[in-house]
């Protein structure tokens, strides 16, 4: 009889033990991606202070979760150009997360979460160079152009991230 309530305690205790484990196993990795979802992401955003289409883009991005803090500045080439963004890659205003990561122009929202979430490891960031319309911040009418995001990588070389084809992509 002992041996079976001491099978029995043994197996309950080793059952509790592998949910602890598992538990702390998951929860980080759970907790960092609701963290992600639910907390504003911070971005700081240089632009020339009459530029109208990076005010546009900005009120999008706040309306999609981010907190942005905007930054005039008159010393945009030089900002870009110390953070490895290329004048091919370039557009009017430029981004940049809490952790460093460059956000070139007219990116979709979407994106940008997308990239935050798991950015590829030798990334500067992401770029929509020029500025492409229909993308966010650059709507007229309903005009629009297919425009490919690029990631940018520290070595200075790019490689296709996404491609918007629509509108109502472009704009989610």
């Amino acid at each position: 009889m002992f041996i079976i309530h001491f099978y029995f305690f043994v197996r309950r205790w080793a059952r509790g033990c592998l949910i602890v484990v598992l538990t702390l196993g998951v929860m980080p990795l759970a907790h960092a991606e609701a963290a992600l979802k639910r907390e504003p992401l911070m971005l700081d955003v240089y632009k020339s202070p009459n530029c109208s289409c990076c005010k546009q883009w900005v009120a999008y991005m706040n309306e999609r979760g981010f907190m942005v803090q905007t930054h005039n500045t008159h010393h945009l080439d030089a900002l870009k150009q110390s953070k490895g963004i290329g004048p091919a890659y370039q557009s009017c205003h430029t981004g940049i997360s809490a952790d460093g990561y460059v956000f070139e122009g007219h990116i979709p929202a979407q994106f940008v979460k997308a990239f935050l979430a798991a950015p590829p490891e030798d990334a500067l960031g992401l770029s929509v160079p020029a500025m492409p319309v229909g993308s966010p911040g650059m709507e007229y009418q309903d005009m629009f152009r297919p425009y490919d995001i690029l990631l940018l990588k520290q070595d200075g070389s790019t490689v296709l991230y996404g491609r918007v084809n629509s509108l109502e992509a472009s704009l989610e």
